[in-house]
């Protein structure tokens, strides 16, 4: 089974799959927060959105409160802020855990996959970046402190378009 086929909602609560989500094209599929240091991320991020979505790809948020309570708000608040701060409208799906004993069924599957340091295992804080390609296989990973638009990020989101 794809992480494609995982049962996840959008924030607006309604019922979908990863790929149904996704659009079964590549995606950066990224843990986000409202009110972390690293925030200001969502730029870089909206930026990926509209430089590459014509290409079939997409940025696609998943709200995250483990760490730190850096996301306490409700979908809707979540939704005002990303639109209002940051313009986003890549997709964003309901709140998840991406760790521990709730961990989400998508992040069961991510983080077996190494970053560029070579590391897997547990997402280590908000906006850590996950790429996967149309058919839901991890191609990248890249740690929370990377930026979207970071050269490498950017090389590797090209290297899964057509």
């Amino acid at each position: 089974m794809s992480i494609l086929d995982s049962r996840i909602a959008r924030l607006d609560g309604s019922a979908a799959t990863l790929g149904e989500i996704t659009g079964g094209q590549p995606a950066l599929l990224v843990n986000v927060a409202s009110k972390c240091g690293l925030t200001p991320q969502y730029a870089g991020l909206e930026e990926l959105q509209e430089r590459f979505a014509d290409q079939g790809f997409t940025v696609v948020g998943l709200p995250c409160n483990q760490f730190f309570g850096q996301e306490p708000g409700g979908a809707d608040e979540i939704a005002e802020f990303c639109s209002a701060t940051y313009g986003v409208t890549f997709p964003m799906t309901e709140k998840i855990e991406v760790n521990g004993d709730g961990r989400h069924e998508v992040y069961r599957t991510l983080v077996e996959a190494p970053n560029e340091k070579g590391e897997d295992g547990d997402v280590q804080w908000n906006f850590e970046k996950f790429l996967v390609d149309g058919s839901g296989a991890v191609v990248a990973r890249f740690t929370p402190g990377v930026e979207p638009t970071d050269p490498m990020v950017v090389k590797a989101i090209e290297s899964q378009l057509g």
